[in-house]
C-alpha cells in the first residue's frame, strides 16, 4: 500500500523532480509506501514531511488508485489525497529530487510518468476517483485501464 498527496498552495502545486537513477524519473507528487501498521492517512501526512519537510494541516482523500495482475493474484495501491494547508519550510536538500512549485496549469507540460499524468486533473475535480488498472505484468502497452469518478 502507497501514498500520493498532491500539495497545493493557491493555484500552485509542489512536485518533485525526480531523476533518472530513482524508480519513476520525472515530475511527481511526494508519497510512497504506507509503514505498517499506520493508516493510509497517517503515511500521506509523514511521507509529506520526510520528503518536503512541510507538515500537512488540512489534508483530502481524493481516490484509490489500484494496479492488479490477475494471474499473479497481484494488487498494488495507491491511496491519494491533497493538501491545501501546510506548514513549515521546504527541505534544502530533499531526499527524493528536487522541490518545485508549479502552477496547476503549466504542470502538465512537464514530464511525468503516464500514470501521474493520467490522474494530475482528478486531483481538483469534485468528488473522488477510483482507477482500477488491470495488466498482464509484462507488457504495460496491454493495461485495461478503467476511471471512474464517484461523487
Amino acid at each position: 500500500m502507497y501514498t500520493l498527496v498532491m500539495v497545493q498552495q493557491g493555484n500552485d502545486v509542489l512536485l518533485l523532480d525526480r531523476p533518472q537513477s530513482k524508480q519513476y524519473p520525472g515530475y511527481i507528487a511526494p508519497g510512497g509506501k504506507i509503514d505498517f501498521p499506520e493508516s493510509p492517512l497517517d503515511g500521506a501526512i509523514r511521507e509529506v514531511r520526510e520528503e518536503t519537510g512541510l507538515h500537512v494541516e488540512k489534508i483530502r482523500y481524493k481516490g484509490l488508485d489500484e494496479y492488479v495482475v490477475p494471474e499473479e493474484g497481484f494488487r498494488y495501491m495507491v491511496y491519494n489525497f491533497l493538501a491545501y494547508e501546510t506548514s513549515g519550510d521546504l527541505l534544502e536538500h530533499p531526499p527524493e529530487g528536487s522541490l518545485v512549485w508549479v502552477p496547476k496549469t503549466e504542470a502538465l507540460k512537464l514530464p511525468m510518468q503516464p500514470f501521474f499524468k493520467r490522474k494530475f486533473p482528478l486531483f481538483f475535480e469534485e468528488g473522488t476517483f477510483e482507477i482500477h488498472t488491470s495488466w498482464n505484468g509484462k507488457d504495460k502497452d496491454s493495461a485495461d485501464v478503467t476511471i471512474r469518478i464517484l461523487s
